[in-house]
């Protein structure tokens, strides 16, 4: 009686494993057997790839650089004396605004005066002395050697007087052009020299502003180009325009230094201010422009999708032209009125149904 409980428990227990591998194996089949719903092919939606398409048209090509600069003054000059001598007067404020000319600072010219008189009584002796004998070489009564003598000492006189006039000149220190000037760095009664400064003077209107642009732009230079600008002052932008660049590429960065110049009637801008510059470097009226997005690089070259004939994916072989950060300019491939997509660009294919919505 044991020995045949035995054998039903274990004809049991080999009846349940057989019905654990077997059972899910019968319902695979069965959905398997199971006819597909419409549309449906191996189990995957047939159905179209909804993509993003613009329409192409001619548009205005822009292509810029953000980069930052420096504003830099139009003028800069930090006045020093070109002698030696006593501050008898300080002739400005601080802070003033002053036309080239203006007389700014006075040395003392005692000795320079005294040196001057005395030199004007001898070129006047020296003078006569010269009529008187050009008046007897006339005559014959001296010789040509005996005048030459008197003619070299009487313009010998006059040379020293114009380089004493010359130094009196430098003893009134004046504005060397018009601008604004800084801190005084003298006073009255100094005594000072060539490497004594007195004050900073700066013209700030025009403005110059210096920026460098990576060098595979360079032959989008030119003088006269527009820049935009603004600081962290004024988030207003300004116009500005190129005026000169650097004719060598810097080896250390790989960039070209450039300067604009821009108007500063309000004074605003200030030299060693910080600003971002929005630099054009070439504009175009009429371009066929797709987002960087739609542009598929390939070994052969650059392709994009279209929308065909029959409505389903083409693919069009395009030549390209100027890149911009989101746009890229096609020369050819491509016509004004062509819907090109936009996304699922990775996910189509040549001739794949797809469900086209418009976005521009």
């Amino acid at each position: 009686m044991k020995k045949q409980t035995k054998i039903f428990l274990v004809l049991g227990i080999l009846l349940l494993v057989a019905l654990a591998y077997f059972y899910p194996r019968l319902g695979n089949q069965g959905a398997e057997n199971t006819p597909a719903p419409s549309g449906q092919k191996g189990g995957k939606a047939d159905e179209p790839l909804a993509v993003n398409v613009i329409k192409l048209k001619m548009e205005i090509l822009s292509n810029q650089l953000q980069v930052s600069g420096t504003v830099l003054p139009n003028e800069s000059v930090a006045i020093k004396p070109e002698i030696s001598g006593l501050v008898t007067k300080v002739n400005f404020k601080e802070g003033q605004y002053v036309t080239k000319g203006t007389p700014l600072l006075y040395l003392n010219d005692n000795e320079l005066q005294a040196q001057y008189q005395r030199l004007q009584y001898t070129q006047k002796l020296f003078q006569t002395q010269e009529s008187r004998q050009k008046q007897l070489l006339a005559r014959e009564a001296i010789s040509q050697e005996e005048y030459d003598i008197v003619l070299n000492q009487y313009n010998t006189a006059l040379s020293d007087i114009k380089l004493v006039q010359a130094q009196l000149e430098k003893t009134v220190i004046r504005a060397p052009f018009n601008g604004r000037l800084g801190l005084r760095q003298i006073s009255e009664g100094a005594v000072i020299n060539a490497s004594n400064f007195i004050v900073i003077i700066v013209n700030i209107d025009p403005i110059k502003l210096e920026f460098s642009i990576p060098e595979r732009y360079a032959a989008l230079v030119t003088v006269g180009s527009p820049i935009f600008f603004s600081s962290e002052s004024s988030k207003e932008e300004v116009e500005g325009k190129v005026y000169a660049y650097e004719p060598q590429v810097d080896a250390a960065t790989r960039t070209i230094k450039l300067r604009a110049q821009s108007p500063n009637k309000s004074g605003k801008y200030l030299p060693g201010m910080f600003v971002k510059i929005r630099f054009v470097l070439e504009v175009k009226e009429d371009a066929l422009l797709v987002p960087a997005e739609a542009v598929i690089p390939e070994l052969s070259g650059y392709k994009v999708f279209v929308v065909g004939a029959d409505g389903n994916a083409e693919q069009r072989m395009i030549e390209i032209g100027t890149r911009t950060d989101t746009q890229v300019q096609v020369l050819s491939g491509l016509a004004e009125g062509d819907l090109v997509l936009t996304t699922g660009v990775m996910q189509v294919r040549q001739g794949m149904p797809i469900k086209p919505t418009p976005v521009n």
